[in-house]
């Protein structure tokens, strides 16, 4: 009765191990005999191989193998394998019955019965060709990106580890910074901050910040391997997994030294842009507003000249009459310093011997900075001959004597100095040539960089309220410039300044010196009566100048415009033996009046009375010029010049 019973459930086990693997279809489950024939089927075999049971049951299960594997007998291998070693596993590429290729992972078990006998093989084969595909396309993603990476040599990408120790490194890391991958990876990456920035813990917070943040982003000084700096532009983003913890730091950093260089020199340059513009702006408004107070000044000093041979002999209305001269030449000076700066100075271009003015200057210089203060010059033995104007060049030197004498405040030395200069490639805003360099040193308290940058600007000084115009050094530039050489100054607070005039050398022989030849006087010329027709727009200047003409016993007809000067002499009621023009007017200025007299009375003498040195172009710049304001004398000086018998027209007459 019990062997029936267990018949029954075998039959039964074995009819749900059946039905389970035929319910199986992502495998193919099936038995070979012991020579690797099938024996049986499932649907997911069916499925993956494309063979019904009948097509298949009794054939040789090496018809999956590709002909390449066959001819090596992997399938023999396998089966051989599988009985040495319990079990056979692999992947590889399989056949379908259509000839399709899928991508197989196999495994073999044999079976035995209970007396160790071999039965046959069970195979299970599961296609991974979608699996295999993808990774594929992962590696090959992987591999694209490692190569993008790789390939990028402006930017330096690499990893960190949580706490900050480089784990991978590229191309661009390395041309960075210097490091070869094996030198680096392991190491943390605060060995590229600078020491001041590792001392107070800026990798750190860096690592803080985007662990917090998520990312950051900054910009700052790093150092290469070699010890050099490099400016960078960082940028540091967290790596987080699946459940949030940080795996890791995405670190790109790019060398933006030369990008800073630049912007660094655009805005220095549009800052001297708009100095310069500035400082043309100014020179502009300050010409104009010096050719206005020259006029005034004509009409104040002219009129106190004449004032002073009209007044009685009273001490005290002299000294009155004196304080007023006074402060009309002090006026006079200040606009001649305007003029200096705004470049449109009248200059006597002449070669100067700086070790003669020097010399020549020095007793009047000590005298300036009273007892307590000393000078010494560092002068050449021979000659130092420069192009400038000697009178201008004097001015300036005191100018510094007395801006280097309130720097020491009475106490200390004060030297100057000549030395060779020369320009090669045109630094420094110089031509390339030779020059002289003019400096006066002292060892005053000297200027921190920002007054040092400010010195030179119009009206600024440092000076107490009524002791400094701020103009000083602001002339002695324009008359540097003007002369074609520049102004520097080197200065540091607590360690005294030094003004350098860099002065273009005089060529041999190519100008006249400022050295007057010994025995060469100017004759006293005889004076006469003359028929002067005098022009000017300004009321003031024009009486001035009709009474001064006229105290010398000249006769004077006024002309109060170009226009009206030139309908006199077409209209021939009188011949005029001389004709004094200012030179700003409108509608026609003196220059062009010049001209149009030359045209039409070509011997007719003309002075042209002006404070400027430019003249607009079609002028005769060999105009004979009084420069304003103009004494009484200067002006009968001038006059007997123009007179004399073999006076030129076209000679220049100095002011």
């Amino acid at each position: 009765m019990s062997m029936p019973e267990t018949d029954d459930t075998t039959l039964l086990g074995e009819e749900r191990y059946r039905l389970l693997v035929d319910a199986i279809t992502d495998y193919a489950i099936y038995m070979l005999d012991p020579d690797g024939r099938i024996v049986s089927w499932n649907p997911g075999a069916q499925r993956f191989k494309g063979y019904e049971a009948s097509d298949i049951l009794g054939a040789h299960f090496s018809r999956f193998y590709t002909e390449e594997d066959q001819r090596n007998d992997l399938p023999a291998r396998a089966l051989q394998s599988a009985l040495t070693e319990g079990r056979f596993e692999n992947e590889g590429w399989r056949v379908r019955k259509d000839g399709t290729r899928f991508w197989a992972h196999v495994v073999i078990d044999p079976i035995r019965d209970r007396a160790g006998k071999l039965l046959g093989f069970a195979k299970v084969t599961r296609d991974l060709t979608e699996r295999r595909a993808a990774e594929a396309e992962i590696k090959r993603n992987r591999d694209q990106f490692e190569m993008l990476v790789q390939g990028v040599t402006d930017y330096a990408l690499y990893m960190l580890d949580p706490d900050g120790h480089v784990s991978s490194w590229n191309a661009g890391a390395q041309r960075i910074k210097g490091y070869e991958a094996e030198e680096i990876i392991g190491r943390h990456f605060s060995q590229f901050y600078t020491q001041d920035d590792r001392t107070s813990g800026e990798p750190e917070k860096s690592l803080e910040a985007a662990r917090s943040e998520g990312r950051l982003e900054r910009e700052g000084w790093r150092e290469r391997k070699d010890g050099t700096r490099f400016f960078a532009h960082v940028v540091l983003d967290t790596i987080r997994d699946e459940n949030g913890d940080v795996i890791g730091f995405a670190k790109i950093t790019r060398d933006i030294t030369e990008k800073v260089q630049i912007q660094t020199a655009l805005a220095q340059a549009r800052e001297e842009l708009f100095q310069s513009q500035k400082l043309e702006a100014i020179g502009q408004l300050t010409g104009g507003i010096a050719h206005d107070f020259n006029n005034l000044l004509m009409a104040i000093l002219g009129s106190l000249e004449m004032l002073r041979k009209r007044m009685p002999d009273d001490p005290a209305l002299l000294s009155l009459l004196d304080n007023a001269v006074q402060g009309g030449e002090r006026g006079a000076a200040l606009t001649q310093r305007m003029l200096a700066f705004s470049r449109r100075q009248e200059l006597d271009i002449k070669a100067v011997d700086l070790g003669g003015l020097v010399h020549g200057m020095m007793d009047f210089l000590q005298r300036s900075l009273g007892s307590s203060a000393r000078i010494e010059t560092r002068l050449p033995a021979g000659k130092a001959l420069v192009v400038t104007d000697p009178l201008q060049l004097e001015t300036a030197l005191l100018n510094l004597i007395v801006n280097a004498r309130d720097a020491i405040a009475g106490e200390g030395l004060i030297v100057i100095g000549v030395a060779e200069y020369e320009v090669v490639d045109g630094v420094e805003g110089l031509t390339p040539g030779n020059y002289l360099q003019l400096s006066v040193t002292d060892s005053g308290e000297g200027m921190d960089p920002e007054t040092t940058a400010r010195a030179t600007t119009p009206f600024f000084t440092t000076k107490g309220v009524g002791k400094g115009t701020g103009l000083g050094l602001s002339m002695v530039q324009g008359l540097t410039e003007q002369s074609g050489g520049k102004l520097k100054i080197d200065s540091e607070k607590g360690k005294g300044t030094t003004v350098s005039l860099f002065l273009p050398r005089a060529p041999e022989g190519n100008l006249p010196s400022s050295q007057p030849a010994a025995g060469q006087a100017q004759p006293e010329l005889p004076q006469r009566t003359l028929q002067v027709l005098a022009v000017d727009d300004d009321a003031l200047v024009l009486m001035n100048t009709s009474l001064m003409l006229e105290d010398l016993g000249h006769t004077v007809t006024e002309a109060y415009s170009a226009g009206e000067a030139l309908d006199i002499l077409e209209s021939g009621d009188a011949t005029f033996d001389l004709v004094i023009t200012d030179h700003s007017m409108p509608r026609m200025t003196g220059s062009e009046l010049a001209v149009e007299i030359r045209r039409r009375f070509p011997q007719l003498p003309i002075v042209l009375a002006t404070g400027y040195a430019e003249l607009p172009s079609g002028g005769d710049a060999k105009l004979p010029r009084l420069p304003k304001p103009f004494s009484q004398k200067q002006l009968h000086d001038i006059i007997l010049r123009m007179t004399a018998p073999a006076a030129s027209t076209t000679q220049p007459v100095p002011g």
